[in-house]
């Protein structure tokens, strides 16, 4: 049986915390699905059809990574596509408590899904999409927090 990893988020936009996340997991899944969500508690930067272009560019060369856009709950995607895990990052004590909740309710309602949780490598900890969102609606550099080959696809406001 393959497995299959879903990789949710509102990944606006995606960053280098990010993709060293996806990097990491790629040796543990044989696919991993970025699934861009929609999360309705955030003011968003990028229209999600420019998001999922930015990401599969980003990944173009990598064919176990497929880039798709989400609306529900994402333990029916993964019933949909045939994952049998869910790939979350931790920064921080506080995603921890905040993720594990997430994981425990995702258990309930899709006990076949396990949630896999990788610690941002050290560097990445502090790297957050709403970080970025705020540097660059104030004017500032992202380069150092976004891969090289989303920066075309960031306007700032």
């Amino acid at each position: 049986m393959r497995k299959i990893a879903v990789f949710p988020g509102s990944f606006d936009p995606f960053t280098r915390a990010h993709q060293d996340l996806v990097l990491r997991a790629l040796p543990l899944f044989d696919e991993i699905i970025i699934a861009i969500a929609v999360n309705t508690s955030k003011q968003g930067l990028m229209p999600f059809e420019v998001r999922e272009e930015a990401i599969t560019a980003l990944f173009k060369e990598e064919a176990k990574i497929q880039v798709h856009r989400i609306q529900g709950l994402t333990v029916n995607y993964c019933r949909e596509v045939g994952a049998q895990f869910m790939l979350r990052g931790l920064r921080n004590g506080i995603d921890l408590e905040f993720e594990n909740a997430i994981a425990q309710n995702n258990l309930i309602l899709a006990p076949e899904v396990e949630s896999y949780f990788l610690l941002s490598r050290s560097g990445f900890g502090h790297i957050s999409s709403t970080i970025v969102r705020d540097i660059l609606r104030n004017g500032g550099d992202v380069s150092a927090l976004v891969p090289e080959a989303i920066l075309p696809f960031l306007k700032t406001p």
